[in-house]
C-alpha cells in the first residue's frame, strides 16, 4: 500500500527466523503494516484487532479476526502459530496467552512502550508502560535470543523489545539467531 508505514526493525530483524509459509499472528494489528510485509514475503498472516473498518481493508491478505481482546476472551483460544508479533501495544493480562500462542520452534517478537516514555510524550500512562524487565519475566519458558529495554532517540522514545523462541524438543541442531 503507497505511503502505509515501514515495518518495524526490530521486527524486519527477527523475521529471518521464519521458514517460508510460516504462520504469524498480528496482534493489534490496526492498519496491518507487519500483517502486509509477512504476506508479502509470503507467510500465512492472521490478524486480530477491534478496528473492523481497518481489518475489512486488510481481508485479502489473509484471516482476519475482530475482536476487543480487552474485555472479549481470546478469539483464538487453542491456536499457535510460528510467529507472534505484538508492537506498540500493551495488555497485561494478555501476556500469558500471547505466549503460549507460541508454535514449538516459534518466535514472539514484541516492541512496546517502556517506563521513562511519559517523559518524552505518550502513551505517558503506567498501564501502558512496561515495567523494567516485565516483558522478560512475561517470556518465562521461551529462550530469550533478543532483550532491550531503554531509550530510542528517533522518534524519541523509552522501550522493551523482546525476541524470545520456544524451542522444539526433537531440534537436532541449535538454531542460529542473527546478530
Amino acid at each position: 500500500m503507497h505511503g502505509a508505514p515501514e515495518p518495524s526493525p526490530w521486527v524486519r530483524r527477527w523475521a529471518a527466523l521464519l521458514p517460508a509459509g510460516a504462520r504469524v499472528l498480528d496482534v493489534a494489528c490496526g492498519a496491518g503494516r507487519h500483517l502486509r510485509w509477512f504476506a508479502q514475503r509470503g507467510c500465512r498472516v492472521t490478524g486480530v484487532d477491534r478496528d473492523a473498518d481497518a481489518l475489512e481493508a486488510l481481508r485479502a491478505l489473509g484471516e482476519v479476526v475482530v475482536a476487543d481482546i480487552e474485555n472479549g476472551p481470546w478469539p483464538l483460544a487453542g491456536r499457535r502459530f510460528d510467529a507472534v508479533v505484538v508492537t506498540n501495544y500493551l495488555w497485561r493480562p494478555l501476556l500469558p496467552t500471547l505466549v503460549a500462542s507460541v508454535a514449538d520452534g516459534g518466535v514472539l517478537v514484541y516492541e512496546t512502550f517502556a517506563a521513562g516514555n511519559e517523559t518524552v510524550g505518550k502513551p505517558a500512562r503506567p498501564d501502558f508502560l512496561l515495567h523494567p524487565g516485565e516483558l522478560l519475566r512475561a517470556a518465562a519458558g521461551l529462550r530469550v535470543v533478543a532483550y532491550e529495554d531503554g531509550f530510542v532517540a528517533e522518534p524519541p522514545r523509552y522501550v522493551q523489545r523482546l525476541c524470545a523462541v520456544r524451542e522444539a524438543a526433537s531440534r537436532g541442531v541449535a538454531p542460529r539467531y542473527p546478530l
